[in-house]
């Protein structure tokens, strides 16, 4: 008797099933409660199922720049093309690197896709402005009380604009004056269409002039009129102007991008904490050959950014600044702009020479290196080619998921057919695992939608029904080592326990192949496909949580009930139909000879 007891497994050894079991419960209940707290009941679809257009963009070298595409400028990138479908008043619109070198830009449906096409592949636009006037960033009813070009808006301190942390004087290095100025740039004390045009319009109103003899008033010029007017109108559009909201900055930093360059704006900031009227572009952003954000200790002048023109950029720069330490405050300022939203506004107190320059302003180091990047690829750091482009209608993507759905539902119960056909009661073990997997996974996908804005595409429905496969093939794999215990002659308890170890390995083994290729496909992949890549992915990894803290125990407590235990004919574990060898308990071997014994 001794023999049979050493073979046999204490309860400790076999587990704690009913400890796994409350486990994996706890953990649904936890994730469905998360998915009700968060408001949100059902996933977010991706565009194939909303509507939309997506397009997929692939990044290429500049020349002379093999080595261009790097994460820092994909993220770069990214950032700019949000700004600027954001532009658009597309508040759903998702803007994501894939891989190493590919965007994905998804805008959802009531866009028109003439114009995201055009948004996302164009390279944006940085320039240097003159600021011409500062105002309070509420739309103001009466154009007189614009502030005039020498005026501020009244902020309760030293009459500057507010400290925003994108705000400084500039300084830089000296270097040797420059004659060969271009005519571009060239400051001039007369009204043009370049440089001092809209100044000199708003600084001298064209009214008549009385003469000294006493004669009727001198006519104005065609050029003074064309002044006035352009002031007027810039004053009414300056007045009307509203930045206090995302959406209507957005709509002001479309407007203002899309006027000639050689055109004064009015224009927001990035925060919505100030506007402006801003004059023509006097340095285009390209002129900018590096900037960078690094921290000062000298002066406490804390985290600042450096710029490195090139020669032409430094010229002008010198010229600019030259011209505008003349003037007072706020036409002491040039704004920098991007996509014609003010990313900073800075002072000039002298000259600055030498094609080097820092703006400081009490940045912090994110807002340091944002705006260090801003002036390093204001124009897109990257060419970019649009190597896909798919527009899907609402009603298409809720027929094909309606399609998806119904060959889902159909393959789970094809599996359940089989299930209950082949295994009898032991289906009823299968259902509740699948069941559980379902409950997971659902839950998953409704928060992963809220924290990493994973949307559920057409593809990922097809990785969910591939899914069923795989957790349906773990249980059969399980099974039948059981089964196979049995038909050795053994009882279900240890049967149960035997058949673990060898399924165990084939289930992992299994479910790692499986969850290596959905890894392979996501990386080597772009676009919707890696959501086909990550839903088999993330759904081999539940197979492998439920089959071990769900079906095992499950199988373990079910091997204890007298239904299971004695083989009952509708169980699926029934001796006689799996042709069980006599129990091995009566195959003892025989004992030996007593004349044996003695010798």
């Amino acid at each position: 008797m001794a023999a049979p007891k050493k073979g046999r497994r204490s309860p400790g050894a076999q587990g704690r099933p009913g400890r796994a079991l409350v486990g994996i419960l706890v953990a649904m209940v936890a994730l469905v409660g998360g998915m009700f707290l968060s408001g949100n009941t059902t996933p977010r679809l991706g565009i194939d199922l909303a509507g939309g257009t997506s397009f997929t963009l692939e990044a290429k070298n500049e020349p002379g720049k093999p080595n261009a595409i790097t994460s820092s400028n994909m993220d770069t990138a990214v950032n700019i093309m949000e700004r600027r479908v954001n532009g658009l008043g597309v508040s759903e619109a998702e803007v994501q690197t894939q891989g190493s070198k590919h965007i994905i830009v998804n805008i959802p449906k009531g866009t028109d896709a003439d114009q995201a096409r055009e948004q996302v592949g164009t390279t944006a636009k940085l320039g240097f402005r003159p600021v011409l006037s500062i105002g309070d960033p509420k739309p103001t009813k009466d154009p007189g009380d614009v502030p005039k070009p020498n005026e501020t808006p009244d902020k309760g301190d030293d009459g500057k604009k507010p400290a925003q942390g994108d705000k400084g004087d500039k300084d830089g290095d000296k270097g040797d004056g420059d004659s060969d100025k271009s005519d571009a740039t060239k400051p001039t004390s007369t009204p043009t269409t370049q440089g001092r045009a809209v100044p000199s319009a708003l600084r001298k109103a064209p009214t008549p002039t009385p003469t000294p003899t006493g004669d009727a008033p001198q006519k104005p010029t065609k050029e003074q009129a064309d002044q006035a007017k352009q002031a007027e109108e810039l004053q009414k559009q300056f007045a009307a102007l509203d930045c206090t909201s995302p959406e209507a900055r957005s709509a002001a930093s479309s407007k203002a991008a899309s006027r000639p360059t050689e055109q004064p704006i009015v224009a927001c900031d990035r925060k919505g904490q100030a506007k402006f009227i801003l004059g023509p572009v006097e340095l285009e952003g390209d002129r900018v050959e590096d900037a960078s954000a690094v921290f000062s200790a000298q002066g406490g002048s804390g985290w600042i950014v450096q710029l490195d023109f090139d020669g032409k950029g430094g010229k002008q720069f010198g010229q600019i600044t030259s011209e505008l330490a003349k003037q007072q405050s706020p036409q002491n300022q040039f704004g920098i702009v991007l996509d014609g939203e003010v990313a900073s506004n800075a002072e000039v107190t002298f000259a600055i020479k030498g094609g080097k320059a820092e703006i400081s302003g009490g940045f912090k180091q994110g807002e340091a290196e944002d705006l260090a990047n801003i002036l390093s690829y204001g124009s897109l750091p990257l060419t970019f080619d649009i190597v896909d482009e798919t527009t899907v209608s609402s009603a298409l993507g809720e027929e094909q998921l309606r399609a998806g759905l119904i060959a889902g539902g159909i393959g789970l119960a094809l599996v359940i057919l089989y299930m209950v056909v082949y295994y009898r009661g032991l289906a009823l073990v299968a259902i509740a695992s699948l069941a559980v997997s379902a409950t997971l996974t659902y839950s998953l996908m409704v928060l992963l939608g809220e924290a990493i804005q994973f949307a559920l595409n057409l593809p990922a429905v097809c990785g969910a029904i591939v899914a069923i496969g795989i957790t349906a093939d773990s249980f059969i794999v399980y099974f039948e080592r059981v089964r196979d215990e049995i038909r050795e002659g053994r009882t279900l308890r240890p049967a149960v326990q035997r058949g673990w170890p060898r399924a165990r390995r084939t289930i992992l083994v299994s479910d790692f192949v499986s969850f290596l290729a959905a890894a392979v496909l996501f990386i080597v992949t772009v676009g919707k496909v890696q959501g086909f890549a990550f839903t088999l992915g993330l759904t081999t990894l539940l197979d492998v949580v439920v089959v071990f803290f769900f079906t095992k125990p499950l199988m373990t407590i079910l091997a204890t009930r007298k239904f299971f235990a004695t083989g009952h004919p509708w169980s699926g574990l029934d001796p006689k139909r799996l042709g069980a060898k006599p129990p091995l308990r009566s195959r003892r071997r025989p004992a030996a000879p007593a004349d044996t014994k003695e010798a």
